[in-house]
């Protein structure tokens, strides 16, 4: 099966299998009882905090005057100022979860770090619930050095930024616009613009596209009629007869017995006890049904270029069905921007498989650029 079609039946599957057993309940590849109480055993977090790491949950507000929350990692034998890092993704996943690892782990590692739910997600405020925005999540980057850059421990000149999956756009957004943001680097990057507006290898047709724009144009009057937000695929598929075909969760309650590739590896963290969390919306529901909308209106990195001379580092697995997006970005910016081809790991792998996240290639880019 061809990569995009697979993607695509992501959410096509979901529609199928409404009527599975709930959260709760007792299945071998459903998101229950287990899942739950590991989450539970380790404090709510998907992953355990390092013996040598302080965690302390914190808040701030964007520019927009939004309440973002946060997790502050600080080593617990730091000296002097140390350098800092603002964490945060995949799309749809919550600070709990791979974020958390990555800031846990370069926290032990000596940095001061910030994971962070993104504008209307997880624990962040926002009125309507599991909106994304391209703008707002890419001011949330900035507003996270805000605060780092206000923590007497925190070196305000050695800033940067690590983001996983469909955050990494908006990281590297922000760093172009940002100069306090000295260096970023992206693990497993997803442009979440290319991606809902284009298709998985940009397949979607002229014609696709604008029915998209239509199923979206629509909902709008939808929701104002009933004063309220539903909630649809935010990459909209396509059925049999040519027409959108989205439904209301990101994944399947329980796996299909002939899923593709693509579903069972982000089906394999988010709904299993590696990496599930109630507050997940991949985990759990789906984004508010005109999400789509900003994405094909604002496109995101337009001014990459403008990172110069900082640098970027994009990780990438081989088997990644999103490797092309780091490859593209990179080809863009060859002087600035340099690209890791993690063999034997494929997307979801770089989310929380710490015997393939190059975490020793990484502290090293930080190291050197934010020297």
């Amino acid at each position: 099966m061809e990569r995009r079609k697979a993607l695509g039946l992501i959410a096509a599957t979901a529609a199928s299998f409404t009527a599975a057993p709930s959260f709760g309940a007792e299945t071998d590849r459903s998101a229950g009882a287990a899942e739950r109480g590991r989450t539970a055993a380790t404090g709510g977090y998907t992953f355990p905090l390092d013996k040598n790491v302080k965690r302390t949950p914190v808040r701030f507000k964007n520019r927009y005057g939004i309440e973002v929350a946060a997790d502050l990692y600080v080593p617990k034998k730091s000296r002097g100022k140390l350098p800092a890092l603002v964490v945060s993704g995949p799309f749809g996943a919550v600070k709990e979860q791979s974020s958390g690892l990555y800031a846990n782990e370069f926290a032990r590692r000596g940095y001061v770090t910030l994971a962070f739910d993104p504008s209307f997600t997880g624990e962040s405020g926002g009125t309507v619930r599991d909106v994304a925005s391209p703008d707002i999540f890419t001011e949330d980057y900035s507003a996270a050095v805000d605060f780092l850059g206000l923590q007497k421990i925190v070196d305000r000149k050695r800033i940067g930024a690590q983001a996983i999956c469909g955050l990494s756009g908006m990281a590297l957004t922000a760093a172009a616009a940002d100069s306090r943001i000295k260096a970023v680097a992206t693990t497993s990057m997803y442009d979440m613009s290319r991606s809902i507006s284009r298709g998985h290898e940009d397949y979607y047709t002229p014609e696709q596209r604008q029915k998209i724009v239509d199923h979206v144009s629509r909902q709008r009057w939808i929701d104002a009629e009933n004063g309220t937000h539903a909630r649809l695929s935010h990459e909209v598929p396509f059925d049999e007869n040519g027409d959108v075909a989205p439904t209301d969760r990101v994944l399947p309650e329980t796996l299909p017995a002939d899923a593709d590739p693509v579903t069972k590896s982000f089906f394999d963290y988010y709904r299993t006890e590696r990496g599930y969390h109630p507050r997940s919306i991949n985990s759990t529901t789906a984004w508010t049904a005109t999400t789509p909308m900003p994405f094909f209106a604002f496109p995101l990195m337009t001014n990459i270029d403008m990172l110069t001379p900082r640098k970027a580092l994009l990780v990438a697995g081989a088997d990644a069905h999103s490797r092309y997006y780091s490859e593209d970005v990179q080809a863009k910016g060859p002087d600035t921007v340099d690209l890791l081809i993690v063999p034997g790991a494929d997307h979801v792998d770089l989310y929380d498989r710490r015997d393939l996240i190059p975490f020793d290639r990484l502290d090293e880019f930080f190291t050197e650029n934010l020297a």
